[in-house]
């Protein structure tokens, strides 16, 4: 197995992980946590993706990852004007 199928079956992981555990609501949606799980696996799959040239997963995982940082923002924001 080379390096970025390992990093791609740990991509694969984080996003079955921070979808179970947000169906089981041990993490929540409006939680750092949980797009930063998300956004950590779609740059996995993203390397993972590269070397083979697979560009309908590298596009739906940099739109994936872009998502989960916007989220992410948006959250540390959110607060930041409450407090």
């Amino acid at each position: 197995m080379t390096i970025p199928q390992i990093i791609g079956w740990l991509g694969a992981i984080a996003y079955v992980l921070a979808y179970l555990l947000l169906s089981l609501e041990i993490l929540k949606s409006d939680k750092e946590v949980f797009h930063g799980v998300n956004t950590f696996g779609a740059l996995c799959l993203v390397i993972n993706a590269l070397p083979v040239e697979d560009y309908p997963t590298i596009v739906v995982n940099v739109v994936w990852g872009l998502i989960g940082i916007i989220s992410i923002i948006r959250i540390v924001l959110k607060r930041k004007l409450i407090n």
